[in-house]
């Protein structure tokens, strides 16, 4: 059951995990960001953690974690290409579930930050940990995502049959305990 324009699970397609996964980190970017701007003033500082989180109230008119301020369309066309990419990818492969979860976290965080660019002008940052920039929840989905990937570009191997499926290596006992197939 494949078909172009599907994203319910297809073809072993874990479709409701990325679509859970992305509106779930959409979701708690966009509340979490309304919530710091009807409570926090900008540049207003509340210690969660005292010593080691914050949440400061910081308009963000740059990239993730504050990098290269202005630029606002640069980063608008970049999270379209990214989220291009993303949807050529789902249909033109089989992602398994942990592709699908990774990929669910970097769409939500994208579309989270490029809602705010277009809507608002600028992004809203409000988690500080002092000795690093302050970040949001959509900056966190998508470095977790762009981890996860990343692990399984490292970490996983290509199948044996050359069908260019990933998994993840995992030793199994021999349950005869003899050895080789068996023969």
């Amino acid at each position: 059951m494949q078909g172009m324009g599907r994203v319910a699970v297809a073809g072993g397609r874990p479709g409701w995990l990325f679509l859970a996964v992305a509106v779930s980190a959409l979701l708690l970017d966009q509340v979490s960001k309304a919530v710091v701007r009807a409570s926090l003033v900008p540049m207003d500082s509340k210690p969660l953690i005292p010593g080691v989180l914050y949440l400061t109230h910081v308009r963000n008119p740059g990239a993730a974690f504050g990098m290269i301020p202005g630029g606002r369309w640069l980063f608008v066309a970049t999270s379209l290409a990214v989220l291009a990419g993303i949807a050529v990818y789902w249909f033109r492969s089989e992602p398994d579930r942990f592709t699908g979860l990774a990929l669910g976290l970097v769409t939500g965080g994208a579309v989270g930050n490029l809602y705010d660019r277009l809507a608002v002008g600028r992004v809203t940052d409000f988690f500080d940990v002092r000795v690093f920039p302050v970040f949001n929840i959509a900056d966190a989905a998508i470095f977790i995502g762009v981890v996860l990937l990343l692990w399984r570009l490292l970490f996983a191997r290509v199948d044996e049959e050359g069908t260019g499926d990933r998994a993840v290596a995992v030793e199994t006992p021999d349950p005869d305990g003899v050895g080789g197939d068996g023969a």
